[in-house]
């Protein structure tokens, strides 16, 4: 039996385990939403006490990172089908196995994390002539000189841009268009009171420390028009939309599912930075 990787990180970095429990989980039901195999081989792989997550995290939550990774996997899709040499920076990886799900054999990509993250990694995840690691945090935007471009650019931001103030963002959000105009961005986003929600249901339950909540709130994707008038927005859509109507799930699940949607508790931005 080979022995187990050990992790050492940041209480914000361990936020990454969430996802990655969530789709090894969703993979290994009879009839999943999501494969995503490199995660249960991972979730296999690293030395961590996943009885944390196991046993405070619910359904709702589980399907929440299973939902996110779909509707970001289409957007790729639909992005690289146009621009098939196009370029995909996952902003905060963490250990997301995106680009396993999703390569159509042209892309580049790069990950993008901080270096005890990429050090993570690359002890599980290789990497590879079309797959690079920036290892840094996002807001050192030197990293925007490093990504090669033959086509289209486009941004993902998954699970990680609330967790940094409104400032911060605008700053990341306006040294992205700076350097590449009409590339797109997509990322998930909560209202003030949904942050106030997820902050208790999510990342205290799950055992994790008081610097690890939610910090930005958003309310409706066409305020970030009023940041720059080069920011478009192009979608803007709920998380759940064709799941809290699976009759799998558990009646009070489902209820749950169908509150955050019309409530818009958490939802998908999808932006063009336009010249």
């Amino acid at each position: 039996m080979k022995e187990k990787i050990d992790i050492d990180l940041g209480s914000v970095q361990k936020t990454l385990l969430f996802p990655l429990w969530g789709r090894a989980r969703e993979t290994q039901k009879a009839d999943p939403l999501l494969r995503d195999d490199k995660a249960v081989e991972i979730i296999e792989k690293i030395d961590y006490d996943f009885s944390t997550i196991d046993d405070n995290i619910d359904e709702m939550s589980q399907l929440g990172w299973v939902a996110r990774c779909i509707h970001i996997d289409r957007t790729i899709i639909k992005f690289i089908q146009k621009h098939p040499l196009a370029t995909i920076v996952n902003i905060g990886c963490g250990m997301d196995t995106t680009f396993e799900r999703v390569d159509n054999g042209t892309m580049q990509w790069y990950d993008l994390d901080m270096p005890d993250t990429i050090k993570l990694r690359k002890k599980v995840i290789p990497e590879s002539h079309r797959r690079k690691y920036l290892a840094c945090s996002m807001f050192y935007t030197s990293w925007l000189n490093k990504i090669n471009v033959e086509d289209n650019v486009l941004f993902i931001a998954s699970g990680v841009l609330y967790y940094f103030d409104e400032d911060s963002i605008k700053k990341l959000f306006s040294q992205i268009m700076e350097k590449h105009p009409e590339s797109e961005i997509i990322f998930d986003a909560t209202p003030p009171f949904g942050m106030k929600m997820a902050n208790k249901m999510v990342v205290k339950r799950g055992g994790m420390g008081d610097d690890s909540v939610l910090k930005w709130g958003l309310k409706r994707a066409k305020y970030l028009e009023l940041w720059d008038q080069r920011i478009k927005v192009l979608d803007e859509y709920p998380y759940f939309q064709g799941l809290w109507n699976k009759w799998d799930l558990k009646l009070s699940t489902r209820m749950k599912l169908l509150f955050f949607d019309l409530f818009k508790i958490s939802y998908l931005i999808h932006l063009k930075f336009e010249y």
